[in-house]
């Protein structure tokens, strides 16, 4: 995306990931802050019960590495007509705020239209831009988790309350790359037929897209699908679930059509004798028999330690994945052949930075990309790009409306 400039109005997780997801592919990315407080997300201080560090804070560096930040306070009629100046060189314009700020501040569709006709113009929302709800804002952990049914599925009945949602931005991020996504078919569709459309990915329809097999399932009968507690499996194939090793460690077998599979897998897990063993030898009989099959199987991973079986079975022809923390996944030899961990700059000038690269990658190259930029960092340097003087410059600070 090389020569593609993004103005993006946005805040927290959501939208400014997709902001970043179109940087770490080339684009120019400007990102405007309030001239005082910059990204409200700047000042969170906690994540999922830990404390942040501001110099190396993951929910600022996550959504904008790569980006450019100028400090513009849109309220004010000054402020305003540079935030036109940008979006004039701009091919898409991208924000998350609530309709009724987008109107007041002057930066809704009709306003940024005016100054540019061509633009692409894409919003975030928490439930969507049409409807009795426009109006309402909300979080990952409202429109992603909550309202949409995912944390119910996700939370076993026997519990008997609603799982908290355990990664924070889970949603956000899934969303932002929705976003990138469309805008992607959106500068496509102007390159063919000189058309800038607008867009709009909402939180909740991001939910309903991940889960949707299981929403059309509901649809169809009625019925909801839920996680099972640990030891609980309703599975008709002994290959299909969480078996527990020797010490607490967990092996998840997933081999979802057995045939094929059936001698090479029991050969691996230490039980060759049942590859002959008429209840177990092929996929009906192993289906008829999967209570029994799941008990020989879990005595089986049992009897040896976690690192035994992740070595062992690296071998086995059948799908199978070691049940990992976000953690664990950092020293995981795959993600790192696969350059899934990009280290940046560290604001502080400490150590470098370590961040997630996004789920597309070209070539097989690993990506370049830059840290989160300070808030108003790039100010002068982008205002001075348009034209703007210093003396302009001067004097829109001296004003409030720039930092």
């Amino acid at each position: 995306m090389e020569g593609v400039r993004v103005l993006e109005v946005a805040q927290f997780t959501f939208v400014p990931a997709a902001g970043a997801i179109l940087a770490d592919w080339g684009a120019d990315v400007i990102k405007i802050e309030h001239p005082v407080r910059g990204d409200t997300q700047r000042g969170f201080i906690n994540m999922g019960g830990f404390q942040l560090d501001p110099n190396r804070h993951p929910l600022i560096e996550h959504p904008n590495r790569g980006k450019r930040s100028v400090g513009i306070d849109v309220s004010t009629p000054e402020g305003q007509e540079v935030l036109y100046e940008i979006a004039k060189t701009a091919d898409v314009f991208l924000t998350n705020y609530m309709p009724q700020a987008r109107q007041k501040n002057k930066f809704d569709i009709e306003h940024i239209r005016a100054v540019n006709p061509k633009i692409i113009y894409a919003r975030g929302s928490a439930y969507g831009d049409k409807g009795p709800e426009r109006l309402v804002g909300g979080f990952d952990g409202t429109a992603f988790w909550t309202r949409s049914g995912v944390g119910h599925a996700l939370t076993p009945e026997e519990l008997g309350g609603a799982l908290p949602q355990g990664i924070p931005a889970f949603g956000d991020s899934i969303g932002g790359m929705n976003i990138a996504g469309g805008i992607s078919a959106a500068l496509f569709h102007r390159e063919r037929t000189g058309e800038a459309v607008e867009l709009d990915v909402s939180l909740l329809s991001t939910a309903w897209w991940a889960a949707g097999a299981s929403v059309t399932q509901g649809m169809e009968t009625g019925e909801t699908m839920r996680s099972l507690m640990p030891g609980t499996t309703t599975s008709v194939n002994p290959f299909m679930a969480n078996y527990q090793t020797s010490d607490g460690g967990t092996i998840n077998l997933c081999i979802v059509s057995p045939t094929g599979y059936i001698r090479d897998t029991f050969e691996h897990l230490g039980l060759r004798e049942l590859a002959d063993d008429p209840r177990f030898n092929d996929v009906m009989p192993l289906i008829q028999n999967a209570e029994a099959g799941v008990e020989l199987i879990a005595a089986a991973i049992a009897a040896k330690p976690f690192d035994y079986w992740r070595q062992h079975l690296k071998t086995m022809k059948g799908q199978w994945a070691p049940f990992q923390s976000l953690v664990d996944l950092a020293s995981d030899e795959q993600a790192i052949a696969n350059d899934m961990i990009v280290e940046v700059e560290a604001s502080d000038g400490g150590k470098p930075f370590k961040v997630v690269r996004g789920p597309v990658q070209f070539n097989h190259e690993p990506l370049e990309t830059t840290r989160a930029p300070q808030a108003s960092e790039h100010t002068e340097i982008v205002l001075m790009e348009l034209g703007l003087d210093w003396d302009r410059i001067e004097e829109l600070k001296d004003k409030g409306a720039i930092a």
